[in-house]
Parts: C-alpha cells; structure tokens; sequence
C-alpha cells in the first residue's frame, strides 16, 4: 500500500488534542497505558522523537519491532510508532485478532515509495527479457508489503542492513544476479564488500524504465534500484573531510544506507543496532561523529555522557515522516484504542501478506 492509499484511509487529528498541554498528554498517555495493561503494545522506532519513545514498550528496528510484536499474543491494540511500511510487516506477521495502529497515517518513507508494484513488475518484465533467468530479487525490508510479496513469488528475500551480507551471498548461490530494491546505496555497499566490483553494477531507473549501464551487460552481477534513504544520502564526503580537518582524533561511524564514497570515507559503517553497539561498548572520552537520523543521534549523545558525540553533519533534519509521529498523534491512537474504536488501522490482504512472509521466511532461514 503506498503512500496515498493510507492517506485516503486515513483521519485528521481531531482539534481537542491541539490544545492540549504537554503535561496533560503525558498524564493522559500514562493513564492510558496502566488502563489496557497487557491489551495495549507499543513498539517505537529509533528514529521517533523522545515525547514519543518514552512511552513505547519495546525499542528497535523495524524488522525487530514486528518480531516483537509477532510474539506478543496478548496484546489485542499494537500501536505502531515508526512508518507505515514498518506497520504492515508488523500486521503480516501478527494473528488476526490483534490490531495494528500507526498513530498517523502520513507517517511514511520515502525509500520504500520509491519502489512501486507496477514499475517493479515492468522492470521485471524488462530483466528477464535481457537476462533470462538469471536473477534473484532482494529487498530491503524498508519496503512496501506488495513489494516483499513480489520477492517472495519470484524466490528471493528481503534483507535488514544487519542481514545484508549474508542474504546477498545465499542469493548468489540460487542465481547468477540479483535485483536489489529499493535502496541502491545498501546493495551497492553490500554488494562492494562481498568483492563485486563497482562496474559490474548496474543501475535500474524506475521513472524512465532503463537500465543505466556502460559495457558489455553480460558482465552486471548486480542491478540497484535507483532509490535512497532521503536522510542517510544527505550526508557526504565533505562531511567527513570536514570532521577529519577539525578533529582527527574523531572516529567516523555511518549506517550504510549512505552512499558508497562515505561509507569507504568513514572509520566505520553499519545498522542502527551496530552503531549503538559500538557508541555504547566505546572507551570512556573516545569521540564519534555519527552519520545517521538526528534523534538516534541526540539520544546517543544523552545515553553516552562520557563520550563526545556529534552528528557527522549537525546542520541535518530528522527523518520528517518518521517525526510525523507526535505525542498528540500517540494519545488520539491510545485513547481510540481504549474506546473500542479503531483509527488508522493497517491492514495487509491475506494474498499479499502471505507471499510477502515468504520473503521474510526466507531471510529468517539464512541468517
């Protein structure tokens, strides 16, 4: 489902909760919560703001958090606090009775509506007719629920940037390529450290239907989807000269949804989970700049008091669809919830869930 589709679905924030203070959300959250008990699960993302991810129940990835959710039978309301392709994994992987919820509908990602189901079909389409086959489709599980279940049908798997490497290998074993969506910068990283090299990359443009590639195309082993985190592109080699130029005591650390010229500039690259590992097992004094989204960061920043931490570029913007999920959005979706009445409820067909946990399957069995 993309983006427009859970707008349609989808209600405005009733006035009431504008005028709100703070405090009284807070209280109202807090109430809420010892109200339901058990009946109510809250997993928040990394990315969410702290008025938010201090109410969640559990904190994580994406992938992580729709596990977590999955073995939470006993919650009937899972109010999801990250975006919206996080929360169909999360009904896909969760039994009937429960309920997802993303608190605003317009929480989205840009990566994962770079990657619709008709263009992906047409590529397809196209790919075969070149290639035969030959190629195994990946996806990042930053993806649409349709998306997930065209890898699945065709015998692939989605992949964290936790799992990449090992899913990336497993599928070269199946087939010759591998279609990677719908991020080009984690499959080129990927891809790079598994010893293929850049020129035996190709690049599939969705809006114009081509591949971009110059040389003999018999020779791609790999074809990236022209798609990126809008956060983790923004950051850029000058970044890390300019931090190395300042203070070249400053170890660089970035998630590798960024792209390839900063992940090989920088001291290190990996997931979310391995950047805090590595933040928080640090020496004391030790200094970091992070190439990641501005909230993880800030909060890195106040969980580590004995490090000196910064963004590697302080001047970026959270991620603004993840931030769509605020506290007046947490209490209208809480206090629905304890009502009996559900608003923005996610909910993935049982076609599309089931061929889209086959690619989940998949990458759970290979890692």
């Amino acid at each position: 489902m993309q983006v427009l589709d859970f707008l349609k679905a989808s209600h405005q924030l009733p006035e009431k909760y504008k005028s709100l203070t703070k405090v009284e959300m807070e209280n109202e959250v807090k109430r809420i919560k010892e109200q339901m008990g058990d009946r109510l699960f809250i997993p928040g993302h990394h990315y969410q703001k702290d008025e938010v991810i201090q109410f969640a129940d559990v904190t994580g990835d994406s992938l992580q958090l729709a596990q977590l959710a999955q073995a939470n039978t006993k919650a009937e309301y899972i109010v999801f606090c990250g975006v919206h392709f996080m929360a169909e994994t999360a009904d896909m992987l969760t039994n009937q009775k429960q309920k997802v919820i993303l608190p605003d509908m317009r929480a989205g990602c840009s990566m994962a509506d770079m990657a619709n189901i008709d263009q992906t079909e047409n590529c397809w389409t196209s790919l075969q007719q070149t290639f035969g086959d030959t190629i195994v489709p990946i996806t990042y599980v930053n993806s649409t629920a349709a998306i997930k279940a065209f890898v699945g049908k065709n015998g692939g798997a989605t992949v964290t940037s936790s799992n990449a490497t090992k899913i990336v290998e497993w599928a070269f074993t199946q087939k010759e390529r591998i279609l990677f969506l719908p991020d080009q910068h984690l499959g080129r990283n990927t891809a790079y450290d598994l010893g293929i090299p850049l020129d035996a990359m190709a690049i599939w443009n969705p809006i114009s239907n081509q591949l971009k590639y110059e040389g003999d195309v018999t020779q791609i082993r790999v074809i990236l989807w022209k798609g990126h985190c809008s956060v983790h592109e923004n950051f850029s080699v000058a970044n890390v000269e300019n931090n190395r130029e300042t203070d070249a005591e400053r170890k660089i650390i970035v998630h590798p949804e960024c792209s390839w010229e900063v992940v090989q500039a920088a001291d290190y690259a990996g997931s979310t989970k391995y950047i805090i590992d590595k933040i928080s097992k640090s020496a004391p004094q030790s200094k970091w700049a992070i190439g990641t989204e501005m909230n993880l960061v800030k909060r890195l920043i106040k969980d580590n008091p004995d490090k000196d931490i910064t963004s590697l570029n302080p001047f970026m913007c959270p991620c603004l669809t993840m931030n769509r999920i605020d506290l007046p959005h947490l209490l209208w979706a809480l206090e629905s919830a304890e009502q009996g009445v559900i608003t923005n409820q996610v909910i993935v067909d049982h076609e599309t869930t089931e061929a889209a946990k086959s690619a989940l399957e998949q990458m759970l069995i290979h890692t």
